[in-house]
């Protein structure tokens, strides 16, 4: 089982700011893109789930 994998299984602080970084990223993505409607409605969405998540993961164990 890689490290990743792991750490994300015994809520490790790393892992899952790596995922909540992303999740924010692509939120913002979606909300430049002006293609797909549907990225642009839920971009908001996405990136403010992604910000939750990152304050909620800081305070996981390193």
């Amino acid at each position: 089982m890689s490290n990743f994998i792991k750490g994300l299984l015994t809520l490790r602080r790393g892992p899952w700011e790596m995922v909540a970084s992303i999740l924010i990223a692509v939120g913002v993505i979606m909300l430049m893109q002006p293609f797909v409607l549907w990225l642009f409605t839920y971009s908001f969405i996405v990136t403010l789930v992604g910000t939750v998540m990152f304050i909620i993961v800081s305070h996981f164990p390193e």
